[in-house]
């Protein structure tokens, strides 16, 4: 499970300094980065070595303090002396902490591309493609996500050359792999089309979120919130050509799948505070509150808002759109609990609403908001 809160306090004073003559002789300490020469351990674990504070600082600030403990365990010399059924035992304990850390560090790296921080998103993916190689295999195609999430960060940081190196193997992983399923294949052509957006060839992208559509309408639905972001990469594509009436119909339907999913959601929570026995009972996990993790969450944040500002700065006269953007917003966090916001986006989803009925809907959830912020 990937830690939502990251604290630095948690790895206090972990800067200590690694002697050369302690080190016994044959053993080479390489930096977790970028596997160099290491001169610096992280004093909680003792397993972690970094070349300099910089790479420490870097690893601790994205996935390091989330996987810390497991690197302990994983990395702790086999005892001398024990039977081969303790030794299996062991094994298969180290395997299971290694998917744990594979897991991990895929959903903080997504965690952090979907807040835009891909600098820091780098050592996250960087542990999964690592521990993914140990586990499965360099041409396994649980290594895939872990190439994409590398892949996305480098786009991000502009450095396409390495995306796309990355990106080329985790494609050649699945060309290999004839049962490649759709539920990998709809994100690396996702991916793919990131990549040739950047590089501006807008056909060579659109082709490949056609892809992504495809693949995620085949794996989840074409309702689903899976398919939702080709739909929203792919606006983004005719968005970036000038393209306006064909984006705009691809962000009303983008806009259109979270909201429907949202209100039900939502509209549930409703009823169940409106019950005293229920209201003492709310404070839930994140997925339990959305049936959304922390990624989904994220993305949702990103591509609502992105769609808000789109509409909202527009010269042409959207305001049914505008409306369903705030609002769709507006659920999102009030799913959230952050019932602030909820209450500024109902308010700005009234304020440009012309439907009477839908009014009553933002109503619904704008008393509610208002009640329930603090």
């Amino acid at each position: 499970m990937v830690c939502s809160i990251f604290s630095v306090d948690r790895l206090k004073s972990v800067n200590m300094s690694v002697y050369p003559f302690a080190v016994p002789k044959g053993i080479k300490l390489l930096c977790e980065l970028c596997q160099k020469s290491a001169n610096l351990v992280c004093t909680n674990c003792k397993v972690t070595y970094y070349c300099c504070s910089g790479h420490q600082t870097s690893d601790k600030e994205s996935v390091h303090s989330c996987i810390c403990d497991n690197l302990a365990k994983v990395r702790q010399p086999e005892k001398y002396g024990i039977s081969e059924e303790q030794r299996q035992k062991r094994k298969e304990e180290i395997r299971q902490l290694n998917i744990e850390i594979i897991q991990t560090a895929t959903t903080r790296a997504h965690h952090l591309l979907f807040q835009g921080l891909h600098e820091q998103a780098l050592p996250a993916a960087l542990h999964s493609v690592k521990f993914c190689m140990e586990i499965y295999g360099p041409q396994s195609i649980e290594l895939i996500p872990s190439y994409l999430c590398l892949g996305e960060a480098c786009i991000g940081l502009g450095r396409l050359a390495d995306a796309e190196q990355y990106l080329s193997q985790a494609n050649w992983i699945a060309l290999t792999n004839p049962k490649c399923p759709s539920s990998i294949l709809y994100n690396l052509h996702r991916n793919l089309g990131l990549l040739y957006a950047a590089k501006g060839d807008y056909a060579e992208a659109a082709r490949h979120f056609a892809d992504d559509i495809y693949h995620a309408s085949e794996e989840y639905g074409t309702d689903s919130l899976k398919t939702s972001g080709g739909y929203y990469h792919m606006a983004n594509v005719f968005f970036r050509q000038s393209k306006m009436d064909i984006a705009m119909s691809l962000y009303r339907q983008v806009t259109k799948i979270w909201h429907n999913y949202l209100l039900e959601i939502a509209s549930d929570k409703i009823k169940k505070l409106s019950s005293p026995k229920t209201l003492a009972a709310v404070n839930l996990t994140s997925e339990h509150r959305t049936g959304l993790d922390e990624t989904d969450e994220a993305e949702g944040i990103q591509v609502l808002s992105t769609i808000f500002d789109i509409w909202e700065s527009s010269h042409k006269k959207h305001s049914k759109d505008l409306a369903e953007s705030s609002l769709a917003l507006a659920m999102l966090f009030y799913c959230l609990e952050q019932y602030d916001k909820a209450k500024k986006f109902c308010n700005k989803a009234y304020q440009v609403c012309e439907d009477k009925e839908y009014t009553e809907i933002i109503l619904k959830f704008l008393n509610s908001s208002k009640e329930l912020s603090p």
